[in-house]
């Protein structure tokens, strides 16, 4: 009786272990031990990498496109362009009516011809005047002459009309020969200086007509410059859009007829917070995801940081010393020119939108030795 009440005793003391309970713990000890390890091995990571990766989906593809505008107003005569089409630099992309500016440069050059005429008869009245100047000096020197003549005599016959060997009235008639020589004499010598101050104004009025000449040639290269510029021609290579000119259609200078886009020249344009630039410098890598290519990472450089934020270099500025202030984060342009292959380029096309993940690594303790030097 005692042996067997003894015994059911003893086997509600010590029940054994369950094997599924140890399987739980070690089940708990192993996901314990894997969440330690990624717990650790995150850490790791994001200390020695990913604190440093700056990213931003504010991004987008970009292209220096050109608007394509006229510089006079005139009629289309001819679109040789097509909506998304590909034209080479210089390429022919509309033609203006040139007839109203092709009279402009042919009356340039009437102009040009008549005063080149004009200079010429001057020219030719310059060399008559040389011949006046030379008749002149002859009629002069004849004048002397005569003067000389008409002084001898008075100097010879007035000795002799005061001893009374000749008549006074000789001797008045020789002075009197005398005086009109000596007039003939001024006369001769104001022909001379007149003919040679009108052989002067002849050379001013060839100066004048060179002059007109001149202008003339000036209206016509204005004149020539604008017929060029009835035909527009492609600035830049790239590709066509927002084509909105027609045959028959008068423009205006200055109005947008077209935007040629530089698709082999495309980069990006991110627009990173402020507190994410303080490690961007240029020549950093770049990870670009692009929407339109979710399957595709493209390689990309830092290019250049914006001198000011967007905000510095909008239409209307925000003004923070006038009434309340809010403070918000404002974003920095980042130029990132794109590291792919031609037949990932050719599939961007500005707009498109990018997730830029810049690699600050190598700026990492810039900053706390730039803090050290100033303390």
């Amino acid at each position: 009786m005692t042996d067997t009440s003894i015994e059911p005793e003893q086997e509600t003391a010590h029940p054994p272990n369950p094997p599924g309970r140890r399987g739980l713990r070690v089940v708990l000890v192993i996901v314990g031990l894997l969440l330690l390890l990624g717990g650790g091995w995150w850490y790791y990571r994001h200390v020695t990498y990913g604190q440093y990766m700056q990213s931003t989906d504010n991004a987008y593809v970009a292209a220096d496109s050109v608007v394509v505008s006229s510089k006079i107003a005139g009629y289309v005569e001819e679109v040789f362009a097509r909506e998304n089409e590909h034209v080479a630099r210089g390429a022919a992309l509309v033609q203006l009516d040139l007839r109203d500016y092709q009279a402009q440069a042919q009356q340039a050059s009437a102009q040009i011809a008549a005063s080149l005429a004009g200079a010429d008869t001057v020219r030719s009245q310059v060399n008559e005047q040389d011949a006046a100047i030379r008749q002149a000096r002859a009629q002069l020197a004849v004048a002397r002459v005569a003067v000389d003549l008409a002084s001898d005599q008075v100097a010879r016959y007035r000795p002799l009309a005061i001893t009374g060997a000749e008549p006074q009235e000789k001797l008045d008639q020789y002075e009197a020969q005398a005086r009109q020589a000596r007039a003939q004499l001024a006369a001769a010598q104001a022909a001379v200086s007149a003919a040679t101050a009108r052989r002067a104004t002849l050379f001013e009025q060839i100066g004048q007509t060179e002059a007109q000449a001149d202008a003339a040639r000036a209206q016509l290269k204005t004149a020539d410059l604008t017929v060029e510029s009835t035909l527009l021609r492609a600035s830049k290579a790239g590709r066509v859009g927002d084509l909105s000119v027609r045959v028959g259609q008068f423009v205006q200078p200055g109005q947008r007829l077209m935007t040629v886009v530089p698709v082999t020249a495309i980069y990006v344009t991110a627009n990173f917070k402020e507190t994410q630039v303080g490690l961007i410098r240029p020549g950093q890598n770049v990870r670009l995801k692009v929407d339109a290519l979710p399957d595709l990472e493209i390689a990309g450089r830092v290019d250049s940081i914006s001198p000011g934020t967007g905000a510095e270099f909008s239409i209307l500025p925000p003004e923070n010393a006038t009434g309340n202030f809010t403070k918000i984060v404002q974003r920095i342009p980042v130029r990132i020119a794109i590291e792919a292959p031609p037949e990932v380029r050719r599939l961007l096309v500005p707009g498109m939108s990018v997730v830029a993940t810049v690699d600050t690594r190598n700026a990492a303790g810039e900053l706390e030795e730039i803090s050290s030097r100033t303390k």
